[in-house]
């Protein structure tokens, strides 16, 4: 049973247990499939948020070395803190961290929503992940910065390209390959 279970984990097709039925035949009411869209969007929140901190640590650190791993959290906590989050210390560096991570889970959770209603987001994942991931990149660098209290600098191409990239490759395409796996576990469910 326990094999059972695990296998229908990886499998994304784990149901709810029985519970008894509130009629008087003393039978259990039939398991239900369990929503694996919380589970999905945590998942690739978790996954995507990972990579894409890991990503921007090595750019910004180790490779143009203009930040330490601390300092790239207290940039993204700049977004509401303004400068004043440089000074923050590790306070500053957990806001980012946790902002990081809400936005990752928002754009994950967009992205599964709209697979649901959209089939070519699950049927065609590396493309649509692809794509998906520079639209992020692009709405939050064009549209969402600008209106934060992060201090506006001039696009560098030497950040663009491997962070377009990132967004790309770490961010959209995980999101989509998540979405495609639940798209496909909902298929195998028998329907009541």
């Amino acid at each position: 049973m326990a094999t059972n279970t695990l296998r229908s984990l990886q499998e994304g097709t784990e149901t709810a247990p029985a519970h008894p039925a509130a009629d008087s035949s003393g039978s259990e009411a039939p398991a239900r499939p369990r929503s694996t869209f919380a589970r999905d969007v945590a998942l690739a929140g978790l996954v995507t948020g990972s990579l894409d901190a890991l990503f921007a640590s090595i750019l910004y650190v180790g490779v143009l070395r203009v930040l330490s791993v601390v300092g790239v959290l207290q940039y993204i906590a700049s977004g509401l803190l303004g400068a004043s989050a440089f000074r923050g210390g590790i306070w500053a560096a957990l806001l980012g961290a946790g902002m990081h991570f809400f936005l990752a889970v928002a754009f994950a959770a967009l992205y599964l929503a709209s697979s649901r209603r959209l089939r070519f987001l699950s049927e065609r994942p590396i493309a649509s992940g692809l794509a998906y991931g520079a639209g992020v990149y692009f709405f939050m660098n064009f549209v969402v910065l600008p209106l934060t209290a992060v201090a506006q600098s001039p696009v560098r191409l030497a950040e663009l390209v491997p962070m377009l990239l990132d967004h790309m490759v770490f961010v959209g395409l995980p999101t989509a390959l998540i979405a495609t796996r639940g798209a496909r576990a909902r298929a195998r469910r028998p329907t009541p």
